[in-house]
């Protein structure tokens, strides 16, 4: 209920920043942000017992990413940081909402630590299934905090220097990516950018698949 009242006043000052031009762009990023933290927090808390909340099923990997892209494009556009999508047309069995709250997280770590360059989302077939890449060109993560990335509450050197990160957004994403059968890990080079990488099983779309879905 609490969280559902928090929202209630974002979005209400969303629909008054409509009509302004100064300064609102800005606005609407801090209210995104502020949902965003919302969400972040209903699905921590939801998390314990999300295997009661899980919906398997044949999703479109293009439309799933399109989907978490389109929330972002504001965010993309005012921070003038393209956005490349390449060879998602395969269908992958996992929870809609679920997979959706992983890639946002990854796509809310690359906006925030890419200051220019571009954040490219493309798919390869690997040996062990489907590999979903993000790959950003942003800040990279330094090799010394490399093999905690995923600790519950560690937010590295990144995350001392921006000083608003939770240390909770990988440690869900890999929480999540387990319970729903998928594997998640991290390559980054300091200076030169970081891939998230997402296993999962996976079938090519089918001319007509996606109509019949």
């Amino acid at each position: 209920m609490w969280a559902h009242q928090i929202k209630t006043p974002i979005a209400a000052l969303n629909l008054l920043l409509q009509g302004e031009k100064q300064d609102a762009a800005v606005c609407r990023q801090e209210l995104f942000k502020i949902e965003s933290y919302v969400e972040m927090a209903l699905n921590y808390l939801r998390f314990e017992e999300m295997s009661n909340d899980l919906v398997l099923e044949r999703n479109s990997l293009e439309q799933l990413v399109r989907q978490v892209v389109k929330k972002y494009a504001a965010i993309f556009i005012y921070n003038h940081i393209s956005i490349q999508l390449e060879h998602l047309d395969y269908t992958v069995l996992t929870d809609e909402k679920w997979f959706c709250f992983v890639l946002e997280q990854i796509l809310s770590n690359a906006l925030k630590y890419t200051k220019q360059g571009s954040v490219k989302i493309s798919a390869e077939e690997s040996a062990n299934g489907l590999r979903v890449l993000v790959k950003d060109t942003g800040i990279g993560i330094r090799s010394e905090d490399m093999p905690r990335i995923f600790e519950k509450g560690f937010t590295g050197y990144n995350g001392r220097m921006d000083k608003k990160a939770s240390g909770l957004g990988l440690y869900l994403c890999k929480g999540v990516c387990e319970k729903l059968g998928h594997g998640i890990s991290v390559a980054s080079k300091e200076g030169e950018g970081t891939t998230v990488m997402i296993t999962l099983q996976c079938e090519k779309v089918q001319q007509g698949d996606l109509v019949n879905m």
